[in-house]
């Protein structure tokens, strides 16, 4: 898997003086939100996880997408100066993705079929699922998924939805980026094919 880095600094730098979000990204996004997104409440999600518009850089392209995996947030980017962000959960340890990548496929209720090495890492959990799990919702991709290309290549990497919502805001997966399904139902019907999305 050809992975494209990005430096998390190289982004902090094309961010200008501004508010913080939380004190945790400066010059990204302002702490207080524009409106509370109308969401169902998820009892195994924390609130600070419930989608809700927030202010964001205004130079910020349109349509993009965000990802900063050590604070478990996706902003999609609404117009200048606003996002929606969303609780997501991330890859564990060394499987954390990061870098460039565009939408270039979506799938309602996607298939599931786990990786070699994902088997490799984990036969007792996965080989069982080697010639693939169909959609639905008991699927591990839950409702909707956006597969990430570089250069054209699947990346193997996706934003889902998750049968396991508690798992939003920790790091537990193979490395894909969790949404609650309510959620990456409301994204996918908001993001295009050839959406960027950048993973820091």
């Amino acid at each position: 898997m050809r992975v494209t880095m990005m430096d998390r600094r190289g982004f902090l730098g094309t961010v200008a003086a501004g508010a913080t979000l939380a004190g945790a990204m400066p010059a990204f996004a302002a702490a207080e939100p524009v409106a509370v997104a109308a969401a169902p409440v998820l009892p195994p999600v924390q609130a600070q996880y419930l989608p809700q518009q927030v202010r964001v850089r205004r130079d910020l392209p349109a349509g993009s997408i965000y990802v900063l995996s050590d604070k478990y947030f996706l902003y999609h980017i609404l117009q200048p100066g606003v996002a929606m962000r969303y609780g997501v959960a991330v890859g564990r340890g060394e499987l954390k993705f990061r870098g460039n990548a565009v939408v270039a496929r979506k799938v309602e209720w996607p298939s599931w079929r786990p990786t070699p090495e994902m088997i490799a890492r984990s036969p007792g959990h996965y080989a069982k699922y080697a010639d693939g799990m169909p959609g639905g919702p008991t699927n591990p991709l839950g409702a909707r998924a956006m597969y990430l290309y570089q250069d054209g290549r699947d990346t193997a990497i996706r934003i889902h939805g998750t049968t396991e919502p508690q798992s939003i805001g920790s790091s537990v997966s193979n490395g894909c980026i969790r949404m609650v399904n309510e959620h990456v139902m409301a994204l996918y019907d908001q993001v295009a094919i050839g959406t960027p999305v950048m993973v820091f």
